[in-house]
């Protein structure tokens, strides 16, 4: 049984509205509610640990969660201060080298046979796993002049997504050895990686998006409307 931390603690600034985007209405429920019914559709997951802003003045008020329950906790000014927040209000039930998922607060469209691959193989891994996803596009480097000065390599790159699994005390004493030396990490492998650690990859769907811009809510809106939600 594993726990999952969410960091919901951002504004959405990004998202150009007043309400943060993970309480935007989408069918009639919050977006969050969509990413944690994702997350509860695995069996796995125990529990779970959402992280908000010190000003939440949005937050339902949840204690549980399709049965499971449901902590809340104060995040920081980074996201990796918000996932140490998370670690530390999780249950004592959790030890320390039992395994805990991030997962982002504004990436809803999680598919359940992803999650299950990821907790099957991650926990395989001595250091823990991501969900990622091959880059398929050709990449430009672009000069100061906005013109193009060359073409990457595509072949070894992926994109980061989310859940990503590793143990609960390494992942906060490789967050926390981060935030010390100034590095802001914008991802949890990121921080185990300034640690000398060499994450796994796992291959997961490309539509699990992040909800970053109106566009994206929409594109969900539509996957929703598929399903006939």
């Amino acid at each position: 049984m594993t726990w999952v931390i969410v960091p919901a603690a951002g504004r959405g600034t990004r998202f150009g509205s007043a309400r943060p985007k993970q309480y935007l209405d989408v069918g009639g429920r919050p977006l969050l509610a969509h990413t944690l019914q994702a997350l509860c559709a695995h069996v796995a997951v125990q529990g779970l640990v959402v992280v908000l802003g010190a000003d939440d003045a949005f937050w339902p008020g949840w204690t549980q969660f399709e049965g499971r329950p449901l902590l809340t906790c104060t995040g920081g000014a980074s996201r990796a201060a918000s996932v140490q927040a998370g670690l530390d209000a999780l249950p004592d039930t959790v030890r320390a080298d039992d395994f805990v998922l991030v997962h982002d607060a504004a990436r809803p469209n999680l598919a359940h046979d992803d999650l299950a691959a990821l907790l099957e193989r991650g926990r395989e891994d001595p250091v823990g796993a991501i969900l990622a996803a091959p880059v398929r596009d050709t990449l430009k480097r672009a000069g100061d002049d906005g013109g193009i000065d060359g073409t990457e390599p595509r072949e070894r790159l992926w994109r980061a997504l989310t859940p990503q699994l590793f143990r609960r005390l390494q992942l906060h004493r490789a967050l926390k050895a981060a935030d010390d030396a100034g590095v802001e990490v914008t991802d949890e492998a990121m921080a185990m990686e300034r640690q000398g650690a060499r994450p796994l990859l796992v291959e997961g769907a490309e539509d699990n998006f992040k909800i970053t811009t109106a566009a994206d809510l929409d594109r969900f809106r539509f996957v929703l409307a598929r399903r006939g939600v």
